[in-house]
């Protein structure tokens, strides 16, 4: 029977330590080979080799294609992003309120302004709240 005396601390460190460093290898293995197929100036042939040299000498064909690419894959990193970024901010503004000055608050301030300059009365500024309040 085994119990937790037969596996001290250290030991159980050590297996967290190797268990960590495999589980990160594996991530920048993924990364690296993400970056491959996500390329399009590499030909099928380049990217056979490639996962050829990762897979037959891992520490090696990793290591090599991050020194290699490694500014390359930078670049097309922050490219992304920047493309994600271009596309939430298209999405948020198409849906986001037409008026573009904070919306129920923005036009009922509009409002406030008509009323107080004479343009509209009171009556027809408690209308203009109500929808702005109602669309909210």
């Amino acid at each position: 029977m085994v119990v937790a005396t037969d596996y001290p601390f250290l030991d159980i460190f050590w297996t967290m330590l190797i268990f960590f460093a495999w589980v990160a290898w594996i991530w920048v293995a993924v990364v690296c080979l993400g970056d491959l197929y996500g390329r399009h100036d590499v030909s099928g042939w380049n990217k056979a080799a490639w996962t050829i040299f990762v897979i037959f000498l891992p520490f090696l064909g990793i290591l090599t294609y991050i020194i290699v690419h490694n500014k390359d894959m930078a670049e097309r990193r922050m490219a992304a992003v920047s493309a994600q970024k271009a596309e939430f901010d298209q999405y948020v503004r198409s849906v986001a309120p037409a008026s573009g000055n904070g919306g129920a608050a923005g036009e009922v301030a509009k409002a406030k302004e008509l009323l107080d300059s004479g343009t509209i009365d009171q009556a027809e500024f408690e209308q203009l709240k109500a929808k702005a309040l109602a669309h909210a």
